[in-house]
């Protein structure tokens, strides 16, 4: 199957209209005209995960986070992306990357209807016409009412994360919250403004925390990559059900935090 046809299928999934301006999703590295057979699909194109896709003979890699976000001036062996570009290229395989653009349409519905949020809305709303609005995040009700705690543990349970940080009373009754995958704490305001208990994200710091809570507002910091590393079966399953003329592989990419 040709990239272009399988870059179109992605359009289909999650539109570029809907990636954030400053973004850098899309075909990143590749010829648009090179037959894929084989995809893994990651959060970040590190070494580890080219290296990966190398011995897969994979000719595609698929990535959440753009491995280029700055302008690159030169493609050197000893400048990190510019390694990794040379060693791409070397090896015939192509980079696509779904960013903002599958936190709008994809992940954030995912993530909410994982801890089975009901009359769930858009948290922060990015796109909006006359039929629908779309963007970051989603928030709503629990389907039943919790501990601060026990949501922590949810968390933990139905996304696989070792650990969480909560901020809070763990004894609190929570029954409304927000949830926004990978760095949230610019989240804060819009949960506040939707009367949330709780704010589910990622890469929160103290004073973000300290004032939010402040204001009222619980959080519980389940990691960047723990939410967002979703993202693999997620397009597995859709090349599997999609486009099954290629062969989807989920990377075996960890965090790079250790919980002792």
């Amino acid at each position: 199957m040709l990239l272009r046809e399988i870059l179109d299928r992605l359009e289909q999934l999650s539109p570029a209209s809907f990636a954030m301006d400053w973004d850098n999703s899309g075909l990143l590295v590749g010829d648009r005209d090179a037959e894929i057979h084989r995809v893994l699909i990651a959060v970040d194109a590190t070494k580890e995960v080219i290296e990966e896709a190398i011995e897969l003979r994979a000719e595609l890699i698929l990535t959440h986070h753009p491995m280029i976000f700055s302008p690159v001036k030169q493609i050197v062996r000893d400048d990190l992306v510019g390694d990794k570009i040379l060693t791409l290229a070397e090896h015939h395989i192509s980079l696509v990357a779904m960013h903002t653009n599958f936190d709008v349409i994809g992940m954030a519905d995912e993530v909410a209807d994982r801890l089975n949020l009901k009359h769930k809305r858009v948290l922060d709303v990015t796109y909006e016409d006359d039929i629908s609005k779309e963007g970051l995040g989603r928030y709503g009700m629990l389907p039943r009412e919790m501990s601060l705690k026990e949501l922590a543990e949810q968390v933990k349970l139905k996304f696989d994360i070792p650990g969480v940080v909560m901020y809070g009373d763990g004894d609190a009754i929570i029954e409304k919250i927000a949830i926004l995958g990978g760095s949230g704490k610019s989240a804060i305001e819009e949960a506040l403004k939707n009367k949330c208990q709780v704010l589910i994200t990622g890469d929160l710091t103290y004073h973000a925390v300290l004032d939010a809570m402040q204001e009222g507002l619980f959080l519980i910091d389940a990691g960047h990559f723990g939410i967002e590393k979703i993202f693999i079966p997620y397009m597995k399953d859709y090349f599997e059900r999609e486009i099954k003329q290629v062969k989807a592989f989920g990377s075996a990419q960890e965090d790079i935090g250790i919980f002792i």
